[in-house]
């Protein structure tokens, strides 16, 4: 019999919506992500019966969330704890806290990831270097990513430094921001500081840029601040790190990578990694590799990095899927499960 606990978000939405009736759940679809709507609508279809207990369980927690976030909006986090400690107890208290805490984060510069990033470039470009920094920290990565492709390199390595540094931001600063770019969004935040940036962030982002820039970007921050470089690196996978993924990792993402991509990539790169995957391929599938290989000329930078890009993103996609174990920095405990 399933348990609460064992539900996943989306399932739980899912129970939810269904819960409100077709009326109801339209209006809120209204608020809803074409991504979001086509999740949820999936899990809606999906569902399959539950006990009641289950049922009421989601929808009590549905309702302690929003008498949480309630709460905190009128009052405050000071407040909302003493309340809900006498409500429901320490413990729960904390936790319902917690995860209102977390969904606020995302509440800040909504305007931002709902933005075209070329929009947005020339909203913030001529902006503080920190200033920016702030305002990618709350975009979304592939945002940042382009937007730090096209600042001046050397205003690049300001923001790409400052968003690594970054740790903790006081509501007052996120507001005055908010409110100079955003004057509707100006009274979002109402915790005594959040989370922003950080090194796992700024991996991510530079995960996402071309690899001129990246290398740019690395070559720069080296001499800068050679310890916060290879911080950064070590979080993030790179496509010349094939080399160090186990046999199976590599079969996985060969088996998901276009033929073409994956011959115009090893085009580009080194001997090792050319190797590694040979070894990692039925002997027809390597001579119908190195054939193509040997056909290619004239080849692009452009396209090999490019190809590349699509093949890191593959191997990221299937790391979060368990599907491939990525080793970053010599450590097995960043793998994701």
């Amino acid at each position: 019999m399933a348990h609460i606990g064992e539900l996943t978000k989306s399932q739980k939405v899912a129970i939810i919506i269904a819960a409100m009736g077709a009326e109801n759940a339209s209006e809120i679809y209204k608020y809803l992500s074409d991504e979001e709507i086509e999740e949820i609508t999936l899990e809606i279809a999906r569902l399959d019966y539950y006990p009641l207990d289950i049922v009421e369980a989601v929808l009590n927690e549905f309702y302690e969330l929003c008498l949480t976030q309630k709460v905190v909006a009128e009052g405050g986090v000071e407040y909302a704890k003493k309340v809900l400690e006498r409500a429901f107890g320490e413990s729960v208290a904390n936790d319902l806290l917690e995860r209102i805490t977390k969904q606020l984060k995302t509440k800040s510069f909504d305007f931002v990831r709902k933005a075209d990033y070329k929009n947005l470039l020339a909203i913030v470009q001529n902006e503080h270097p920190q200033t920016i920094a702030l305002i990618l920290s709350y975009a979304k990565s592939e945002q940042a990513s382009a937007i730090l492709s096209e600042l001046p390199k050397e205003k690049r390595i300001d923001v790409v430094e400052r968003i690594a540094k970054m740790d903790m931001a006081s509501p007052e600063i996120i507001k005055s921001i908010e409110a100079t770019l955003e004057q509707k969004f100006a009274n979002l935040v109402t915790i005594d500081s959040m989370e922003v940036g950080g090194i796992n962030y700024i991996a991510d982002v530079l995960n996402n840029v071309d690899r001129s820039t990246e290398k740019h970007i690395f070559d720069e921050l080296g001499a800068r601040d050679p310890k916060l470089a290879e911080q950064i690196r070590q979080k993030m996978f790179v496509f010349e790190d094939i080399v160090n993924l186990d046999s199976m990792s590599i079969q996985a993402f060969i088996k998901e990578t276009d033929p073409k991509d994956l011959a115009v990539a090893i085009k580009g790169s080194t001997q090792d990694v050319a190797n590694i995957i040979f070894d990692n391929m039925s002997a027809r599938g390597r001579e119908t590799l190195q054939s193509e290989i040997e056909y290619l000329h004239n080849v692009r930078m452009r396209d090999v990095e490019e190809a590349q890009q699509r093949i890191v993103a593959i191997i990221r996609r299937l790391e979060e899927e368990g599907v491939v174990v990525i080793s970053r920095g010599g450590r097995d405990d960043d793998i994701i499960a």
